[in-house]
């Protein structure tokens, strides 16, 4: 019989992640994955899995769950206090866990989502090759919900002694790298985007993040058709506050794209919370 994370406590939103499912846009299908990305690879290495192996992604917390077999976990991504079998334990770092010792992960006080990488990574069915719980399209596991009991593969490999990369610092304002996107030209002021100062709203999902800020203006109003939308694509609808579009985006939309993120700077979208401030800086600044 293989061995169980059984989940307690999942808090507002924890769903399994791995690096999603590139490659599918031509049939409607995002990408999906972490969101930050670098910070599930980290909990992944520390832990010793491959570097596709599936994790939990923790949206705030708190979370809490069972280990049914002893292992290694690491919680990465956001800061918080972690509990391993009552005791105090270091996030961003390898953990060893004993069969039956509870996970006590605590509510992010930096950053909004944290990781739990496990030896042997998460195992249940996967979906077009990913084990990615996707919110947009519903595929992929359902998010994890109190009493869920997910399946934990066998160890592949020795936890990291120690793990040197860097992590970004979490909290306060961030900057976003941009290059103009296919439709700068229908807005009158797309500059504006560069030069004002936005704030993360509450709507904000794995789908997008959604802004407030100087609202920009188009030129042309006349109705756009459908046209494909990538990973970090910066959407202006008719309000004229931008969305930035995560990993769960839809493939297609019908608003103009006016930039795009630089894919390095997306994580710093996964951390940040709402009321957060957001600066875009282009290609020329």
């Amino acid at each position: 019989m293989s061995a169980e994370l059984r989940i307690e406590v999942a808090g507002p939103l924890t769903s399994v992640q791995d690096r999603g499912r590139p490659g599918y846009a031509h049939l409607g299908v995002p990408r999906s994955g972490a969101l930050d990305r670098p910070a599930l690879d980290l909990g992944n290495r520390l832990v010793g899995n491959p570097p596709d192996a599936a994790g939990l992604e923790i949206t705030l917390g708190p979370f809490t769950a069972v280990a049914e077999r002893a292992g290694t976990i690491a919680v990465t991504g956001a800061a918080a206090a972690l509990r391993v079998g009552g005791r105090p334990a270091p996030i961003n770092a390898p953990v060893p866990v004993r069969a039956g010792d509870r996970i006590e992960v605590g509510r992010a006080v930096a950053g909004l989502r944290l990781y739990l990488a496990i030896s042997g990574g998460l195992t249940p069915d996967p979906v077009l090759g990913s084990r990615s719980t996707d919110m947009l399209s519903l595929l992929g596991p359902p998010a994890v919900r109190p009493g869920d009991r997910l399946p934990v593969g066998q160890p592949a490999g020795d936890p990291a002694a120690v793990d040197v990369a860097p992590r970004p610092v979490l909290g306060g304002p961030i900057v976003l790298r941009v290059a103009w996107g296919p439709r700068a030209d229908l807005f009158r002021d797309a500059g504006r985007l560069a030069s004002g100062q936005y704030t993360i709203r509450s709507e904000s999902n794995r789908v997008g993040a959604r802004l407030d800020g100087p609202a920009l203006t188009r030129a042309d109003t006349a109705e756009l058709p459908s046209e494909g939308i990538v990973l970090g694509a910066v959407q202006v609808p008719a309000s004229g506050q931008p969305l930035v579009f995560l990993a769960d985006h839809p493939t297609t939309g019908g608003y103009p794209v006016v930039a795009v993120v630089h894919p390095a700077d997306l994580p710093l979208l996964a951390q940040a919370r709402p009321g957060d401030s957001v600066r875009f800086r282009g290609p020329q600044q």
